[in-house]
C-alpha cells in the first residue's frame, strides 16, 4: 500500500490565495502562472504547491452551506 503524502491547506484572505502545499520539506525550484493559478515546482519538476489566486471568486454563486463547510474546512487545516 502507498503511503499518502499530507497536504498542508491555508487561505489567506487580506490576499484572498487558497494555497495548497505538499507535506516536507521540499525546495521550490520554480513557478508556473496558469491564470489564477500558480503551480510551484521543485527541481525534479513535482508540484510542491499550488496557490489560487482570487479564490473567493472559485466558491461565488456555491451555496451558502457549500462555503461555510468549505470555510471550516480550509481554516481549521
Amino acid at each position: 500500500m502507498k503511503k499518502k503524502a499530507n497536504t498542508k491547506i491555508s487561505y489567506d484572505s487580506d490576499a484572498d490565495v487558497l494555497s495548497m502545499e505538499s507535506a516536507g520539506r521540499t525546495i521550490i525550484d520554480h513557478a508556473q502562472e496558469m491564470g489564477n493559478l500558480v503551480v510551484h515546482f521543485s527541481r525534479q519538476n513535482k508540484p510542491v504547491l499550488v496557490e489560487i489566486l482570487e479564490a473567493s471568486r472559485l466558491f461565488k454563486g456555491q451555496s451558502k452551506s457549500l462555503r461555510t463547510t468549505i470555510r471550516k474546512t480550509f481554516v481549521a487545516a
